[in-house]
């Protein structure tokens, strides 16, 4: 188990706003200039109209693998993703076409100009998607590693026990000395009935699982998006600091928080479901619910255990939701899709389901509801205001959980499809989780 640490300095300056990305944007569009400019006349007539013709082709090339055949992304690659894709194709490009004829020292030059181009697109896009608001979430030798749970986080203690119609909050009393923070660890969670091979887990532990008598708190199974992985809650999200920062206003008290691989590797696309691809349905109804019983002392039953998530996260809430209700009361849908997808419903039926169109309507989310209601369900849908594609999609996901009876609450964010809705929607519904977990009244 890792406490994490609290620190200042260079690696937490901001990536997303004020000087940090203002000097990399100037210095890389100097550096593009640079890369451009030349006396010889040549240059200009020739050289520079074939680069450009090159990059191009380039980009419009890795648009089509990328939407055509590798399709990491259900909804097409971003078109502001692209254009930053294509000015660092064209750096690359433009340093290729200019070494000729340069000396030795005239194509470092070169190549330096081109890594600070490059440098200035991948700062635009983490700007886009607001993936590391600061160096330390970002990957590197900086950062901290969660160990595993600890032989006192195995250990069985005293619980506190709370009166019906009451809830823990209002019993709870925190002992002298309780920590400040919680801590975080890395765990496995095998697919024992649905063996599913999953990446490690990370699991949260608020300031109050370390007392005697233990609160047994309530959980929340956390999804990340597709492409992703479990670590980009804990990074990219803040995780550990939003969910410090909820205990610090609640004597110790959050939910215990397990960010759980429904997807296996980080381009995969399980869709979340029991189909031809994998049996990652029953690894979140079955095998993580099961694993979390047995390892932690927490709340049991559907009323203490909620599942959210962003993107492809935020649609597997909706569909655990619907399709083990008996296991999970409550979801957090952030900016989620309306169905589960592979780019079109007919290459997902015919994908995952063999061309069974009745077995896929079976399990997505909006046809379930369309069949059955959910009236001891609640569910928080989260969405950026600037989000073309997601929003209009969650508001029929809304529409369809209000007539399939569900007690489900909207929230609109500044922001598009990014971190800067995905970490704010986590941080604005945690009262809600608490509230339909039965941690706070």
């Amino acid at each position: 188990m890792t406490r994490v640490p609290e620190a200042a300095g260079p690696l937490d300056w901001s990536l997303l706003s004020g000087a940090v990305p203002v000097t990399v944007a100037v210095v890389g569009a100097v550096a593009l200039l640079l890369l451009c400019f030349s006396r010889h006349r040549g240059w200009w007539l020739r050289r520079a109209p074939l680069a450009l013709l090159v990059a191009g082709a380039l980009t419009w090339l890795v648009a089509r693998v990328v939407d055509d055949w590798w399709q990491p992304f259900p909804e097409g690659l971003p078109s502001d993703s692209l254009l930053w894709i294509g000015v660092g194709i064209l750096a690359v490009v433009l340093v290729l076409f200019r070494m000729p004829g340069l000396r030795w020292r005239e194509r470092g030059g070169m190549v330096g100009c081109g890594a600070l181009v490059l440098l200035l697109c991948a700062s635009q896009l983490n700007v886009q998607f607001q993936e590391y608001p600061t160096l330390r979430a970002a990957p590197g030798p900086w950062k901290v590693k969660a160990g595993p749970l600890s032989a006192e986080d195995l250990a069985r203690r005293p619980t506190v026990s709370v009166p019906d119609g009451q809830a823990l909050s209002q019993v709870w009393k925190p002992p002298a000395g309780l920590p400040a923070t919680g801590t975080l660890a890395t765990t496995a969670i095998p697919g024992t009935v649905s063996h599913f091979a999953a990446r490690d887990a990370h699991v949260y532990l608020p300031p109050a699982y370390q007392a005697s008598p233990r609160p047994r708190l309530p959980v929340l199974v956390l999804l990340a998006g597709q492409p992703g992985s479990p670590d980009d809650w804990v990074d990219s999200g803040q995780l550990v600091t939003v969910l410090d920062g909820f205990a610090a206003a609640h004597q110790g008290l959050a939910p215990v928080v397990a960010v759980v691989d429904p997807l296996g590797s980080a381009f995969a696309n399980t869709l979340c479901l029991d189909s031809r691809i994998a049996q990652a349905q029953t690894y979140l109804a079955r095998d993580v619910p099961d694993w979390i019983g047995t390892h932690l002392q927490v709340a049991t039953g559907r009323g203490a255990t909620a599942i959210g998530g962003l993107s492809f996260g935020g649609t597997c809430s909706l569909q655990l939701a619907v399709n083990a209700p008996d296991v999970y009361g409550s979801f957090l849908d952030i900016s989620g899709q309306d169905e589960p997808t592979l780019g079109s419903r007919d290459k997902t039926v015919s994908k995952a389901f063999g061309g069974d169109a009745a077995a896929f309507a079976k399990v997505n989310p909006l046809d379930v509801m369309a069949r059955r209601s959910f009236p001891h369900t609640a569910g928080a849908i989260v969405s950026g205001a600037s989000d073309s594609i997601y929003t209009p999609q969650q508001q029929r996901v809304l529409t369809a959980c209000r007539q399939a009876g569900m007690d489900v609450t909207w929230r609109l964010l500044p922001g598009g499809h990014s971190w800067q809705v995905w970490r704010a929607g986590l941080e604005q519904e945690l009262p809600w989780v608490a509230q339909h977990t039965g941690l706070t009244p």
